[in-house]
Order: C-alpha cells, then sequence, then structure tokens
C-alpha cells in the first residue's frame, strides 16, 4: 500500500506560483505532485484557504477575504454584548442568592 505523502506550506505555496504560471497539469508533472492534489491547492489559494503572501491574492479572493474579517468582527462584537449580558446577570443572581440567604439566616429557617 503506498503512503500518502505531506508537503509542508511553503512546498505547496511555490507549487500554485508555478501552476499559475505554467498550468496545473504542467506544474503537477514537473513537480510530481497528482494533478488533482496541486487543483485542490490551487482551489484553496483562490478561496483564501491557502495563504500565499502579500501581493498574491486575487481581487476576489481579496474581497472575500474583506467581507469574512467584517462578519468574524460583527460576531464578535456580538459575543461581547452577550458576555457583558450573562456577567451582568451572574452578579445580579449572586447579589439575590447572598440576599436569600440572609434573609432566611435571620428568619432562623434551615434548609433541613
Amino acid at each position: 500500500m503506498k503512503q500518502a505523502r505531506s508537503y509542508d506550506k511553503e512546498y505547496k505555496v511555490q507549487a500554485v506560483k508555478l501552476a499559475k504560471a505554467k498550468g496545473t497539469k504542467r506544474a503537477a508533472e514537473e513537480l510530481g505532485v497528482p494533478v488533482n492534489t496541486l487543483g485542490g491547492w490551487v482551489h484553496k489559494a483562490k478561496n483564501g484557504k491557502l495563504d500565499l503572501g502579500l501581493g498574491e491574492q486575487m481581487p476576489k479572493t481579496a474581497l472575500t477575504l474583506v467581507a469574512e474579517n467584517e462578519e468574524l468582527r460583527r460576531q464578535l462584537k456580538e459575543r461581547d454584548k452577550e458576555i457583558k449580558r450573562l456577567n451582568e446577570l451572574n452578579e445580579f443572581l449572586e447579589e439575590a442568592s447572598a440576599f436569600f440567604a440572609a434573609s432566611r439566616r435571620k428568619s432562623g429557617k434551615s434548609n433541613d
């Protein structure tokens, strides 16, 4: 059984750059990499899932990354609001619990 090869990120980046220059099939042949594997890396690069470095993003991908960044910022803002709300609720519940515990002690009631 043939063991799958592992490629580091820099190798993939250079392979994608070669594929852009020469075409995926020709680059795959030169590198001895399966065409489908190189094609997958090229696809990931186009979708912004394989960072090719500065100046290597396509305009469509760059817009996608900006939109993704905006969405992540929006989600972070929502989570910050939710964390603040939950912290306030938790503080209220702690105060209410302390109040009821104190009133129970004053009335002489126990939990028995």
